[in-house]
C-alpha cells in the first residue's frame, strides 16, 4: 500500500483538495485499494475546522465530497507512516521538514514538482481564486500518479 500525506498551511485549502481529488482519480481508475491517502497542516491555526468552503463548493462541483475531514497538524511520526509526503508551497516544505527532523529517506517533495511546470499551487486563501488552486491540485495529482507508474510502484 502506497501512503500519500498531502500538506499545507491549515489543512483547509488545498491539502484537502489535494488529499480528495486523489482519493477520486484512484477510485475512478480502479487502484484505490493500493493507497491510503490524507492530507495535514504545518500550523495548529485551523486544527478541528472543517474544510473552507471555497474547496468544499468546488469540489461539489466535480462530484466530490469531503465530508468528515476536519484539520489536523503533521507530527514528527508522520515521517515514518507515510511513503510520501507532498507539501503545496515552499514555505510548506520548509515547516515539513522542521517538523520532520530531516528528509533522510526523500520522502518529502511539492505537488507540482510532478509536472512540467513546477512552481507552488496558488493559494485561495489569499486569492480566493479556487479554480486555479484546483487546476494546480489536479495537474499536480495526475503528475503524481504517473511518476508512480513510471516509478513502477502501481500498474
Amino acid at each position: 500500500m502506497i501512503k500519500i500525506l498531502f500538506v499545507c498551511h491549515g489543512n483547509i485549502c488545498r491539502s484537502p483538495m489535494a488529499e480528495f481529488v486523489m482519493k477520486d482519480i484512484v477510485q475512478k481508475e480502479g487502484i484505490a485499494n493500493e493507497f491510503y491517502i490524507a492530507s495535514a497542516a504545518t500550523s495548529t491555526e485551523e486544527i478541528g475546522n472543517p474544510v473552507h468552503h471555497g474547496t468544499r463548493s468546488k469540489l461539489a462541483q466535480v462530484g466530490i465530497s469531503t465530508s468528515g475531514k476536519y484539520a489536523v497538524q503533521m507530527k514528527r511520526s508522520d515521517y515514518q507512516e507515510y511513503d510520501y509526503i507532498i507539501g503545496m508551497d515552499s514555505w510548506n516544505y520548509r515547516n515539513m521538514l522542521r517538523i520532520a527532523g530531516k528528509d533522510k529517506e526523500e520522502k518529502i517533495s511539492l505537488l507540482l514538482d510532478y509536472t512540467d511546470h513546477p512552481r507552488d499551487v496558488a493559494d485561495p486563501w489569499y486569492t480566493g481564486d479556487f479554480e486555479k488552486t484546483y487546476a494546480d491540485v489536479l495537474a499536480g495529482c495526475q503528475g503524481f500518479l504517473e511518476y508512480l507508474r513510471k516509478q513502477k510502484k502501481i500498474k
